[in-house]
């Protein structure tokens, strides 16, 4: 692996993928001369009282939150840990339908009755922004509700209406968890939104290394109110974080604090301005569209995230699939991920202004060889909106993980129960769920999928169409 490591790393191809230091090195000694445990003088992560502690008080004072955590096992351990210390065990949760596995498996690990919120599903495929008043009319059914959570920002940038939801969670008294983990670099400059910290979530989670320049798997668990008391939230990270956390990503973490600290006004500054540019020139794409705001209604969204440069192919003749494969073989670009109908390219505070310019000029290029503009039928992927609409749910998904399992031809399948998740993958949003009903859409549109070629996960063998069912 690592001689592939340093093939990749020496290839010429620019990554607009995680992580986003974008493989431009902090001064920082060989990590084997300083990868140590918690020896004399180093502190403990687990009981911070020295450098970590100070460390993460920086932290919260560059983020505005009340308290913040280091978190070395990624956004996933500080999810758990905040559902885990907002929810008693067999509590309620109110949850966002897009959300990461982390959440479901907390709730699987809780054994919590799920009530999930339904984000716009937007005519470009891509899951919109959570409404306000749908978070309130679920919190009004369901007044035994112990947490909210959602995503905001989405993996493409979609970022929901956090300052209203918050005031609607708390007039019921229900602490608000915002996964932001694509959002670190949300408040720090006035062309992205401000970040759910400062918004009135009771406790946030975002991913260092997605945006801004830390290691892979850094993260930070931000507690903004007394709505969830701090020792439940670090007995829960004593589980959940591992017990030998590694001080070379720490270190990282504390660099890149510092770098925002001093040096995130004037990075900021030029990272806005050539995404600007970017955009600008990405204008004049007749069959290839690049998408902002503009693009969506304000039901589909509240605001959008400028650094996850979605680009869309539903009105062009190329699949995504086909355009990433294009802009890796023909151009050497890395993108972070596609879909039926779009390509992500992710961007940081540490792109080059060359990066920006040779994905322009390769979409240029692509865009210029497309032969029509028109939408084609292969690329109408309008059925995905009936994929993701709701499912019955005839029991709870940790009552289903635990109940016997049986595999089923599809044609047996309807009408039993899940035993499993399926999801389109990326960006692996499930539309079924273990303990749901499986009905005749949902298999209509499996077959579909695999007719177009997309990524499914959770099917147990869709070449010869057979699923998981819950044991009768």
């Amino acid at each position: 692996m690592d001689l592939q490591l340093e093939a990749y790393a020496e290839s010429g191809v620019y990554p607009f993928h995680m992580p986003g230091h974008k493989r431009n090195a902090f001064p920082m000694k060989n990590p084997y001369e300083i990868d140590i445990t918690e020896i004399d003088g180093f502190d403990d992560l687990h009981a911070p009282e020295g450098i970590l502690k100070e460390a993460m008080e920086r932290a919260a004072k560059v983020y505005g939150a009340k308290q913040s955590y280091y978190l070395v096992n990624g956004s996933t351990c500080g999810i758990l840990a905040a559902i885990s210390a907002a929810a008693p065990q067999k509590g309620k949760l109110l949850m966002a339908r897009n959300s990461h596995k982390s959440v479901y498996h907390a709730a699987y690990l809780r054994q919590l009755s799920t009530i999930y919120l339904n984000p716009v599903f937007s005519r470009f495929g891509i899951y919109g922004a959570v409404s306000p008043k749908e978070v309130e009319r679920k919190l009004r059914e369901n007044p035994d509700v112990d947490a909210v959570i959602l995503t905001s920002p989405t993996y493409e940038g979609v970022v929901s209406d956090i300052a209203a939801i918050a005031e609607i969670t708390h007039k019921y008294q229900v602490p608000l968890i915002v996964d932001e983990a694509h959002g670190a670099h949300f408040g720090f400059h006035k062309a992205f939104p401000q970040t759910s910290v400062r918004l009135g979530a009771d406790l946030v989670i975002q991913s260092m290394h997605k945006v801004l320049p830390s290691l892979t798997q850094t993260a930070l668990l931000h507690r903004n109110s007394e709505a969830v008391l701090p020792e439940r939230i670090t007995q829960f990270l004593d589980i959940y974080e591992t017990s030998s956390p590694s001080y070379v990503l720490m270190a990282g973490m504390e660099k890149c604090i510092r770098f925002l600290e001093e040096e995130g006004n004037q990075r900021f500054e030029l990272f806005t301005q050539r995404l600007s540019d970017f955009y600008e020139k990405a204008k004049g794409l007749q069959k290839i569209h690049v998408m902002t705001k503009e693009d969506f209604s304000s039901e589909e969204i509240f605001c959008l995230d400028r650094s996850k440069i979605v680009i869309s192919v539903k009105g062009a003749a190329i699949s995504g699939s086909r355009l990433y494969e294009m802009l890796l073989k023909d151009h050497k670009l890395q993108m972070e991920m596609y879909s039926g109908f779009y390509v992500l390219a992710m961007t940081s505070l540490m792109d080059r202004e060359e990066g920006f310019e040779r994905l322009y000029q390769a979409l240029l290029e692509i865009d210029g060889n497309l032969l029509c503009k028109e939408e084609k039928p292969e690329n109408n992927f309008g059925f995905l909106s009936e994929f993701y609409l709701p499912k019955e749910k005839k029991m709870e998904l940790y009552e289903a993980m635990e109940r016997k399992k049986t595999t089923v031809s599809f044609s047996e399948a309807e009408g039993k129960i899940s035993g499993t998740a399926v999801c389109l993958y990326p960006p692996g949003v499930p539309a079924l769920l273990a303990g749901e009903t499986i009905d005749r859409d949902f298999i209509k549109n499996i077959r579909k999928f695999r007719k177009y070629g997309l990524n499914v996960k959770g099917i147990a063998d869709i070449i010869n169409e057979r699923i998981s069912i819950v044991s009768e």
